[in-house]
């Protein structure tokens, strides 16, 4: 009979999780995980696979949360669309400057360094930035429904403005641009919509 587990696993995976964050894929070895968690490198192996697995395991519940936590934030009444997503990109923003270690997005980071080699999680990061897209475009086309941004415009492409503009956020801010800076993109992105007056 197997023995328990001994430790907590969400505690586990959000320490690996963070050494990933920092380090990246390529320049976190298991012995840093397993030093960083506390567990044997055999207790690591046994209970996550080895080094992908885990970080596919980590990558994927990373994703989920980042989508459901931009659902809570962008779902609701149309009346109130507008002012959500304008609190959505703004409060990205500020994350972004609150970073002072410049960690930035994970699913970026882990798109840039690993798509082009591991189909998986290319794959994730795809479908979590269409995920993340695909919540954009909704609370535009409710932005539009209610009369605060104009209809004759996509809700997708404008969408894609925003997602496209909130990465490039991350990227300036983990070259160090200053809050007022990076604020002042956010507010000129949501400038540009066709909103109505």
């Amino acid at each position: 009979m197997a023995r328990p587990r001994s430790f907590d696993e969400g505690t586990v995976l959000r320490t690996a999780r963070d050494r990933f964050w920092s380090t990246g894929y390529a320049g976190t070895k298991i012995d840093d995980i397993a030093a960083a968690t506390g567990l044997g490198k055999g207790s690591l192996y046994g209970a996550f696979g080895d080094k992908h697995a885990l970080f596919v395991r980590i990558f994927d519940d990373h994703c989920t949360t980042a989508v459901e936590g931009a659902r809570r934030k962008l779902e609701g009444p149309d009346s109130e669309a507008y002012q959500r997503l304008r609190d959505y990109v703004l409060a990205d923003a500020e994350a972004v400057v609150a970073d002072d270690i410049h960690r930035g997005c994970l699913i970026a980071k882990a798109a840039a360094e690993c798509a082009e080699h591991d189909t998986e999680i290319a794959n994730r990061a795809r479908a979590a930035f269409r995920e993340l897209n695909g919540l954009l475009t909704a609370c535009v086309a409710g932005a539009q429904r209610a009369g605060d941004i104009a209809d004759g415009h996509d809700p997708a492409r404008l969408a894609g403005l925003l997602l496209a503009t909130m990465r490039g956020i991350e990227a300036l801010g983990k070259g160090g641009c200053d809050r007022a800076d990076l604020r002042g993109i956010a507010e000129t992105a949501l400038a540009v919509l066709p909103v109505k007056r």
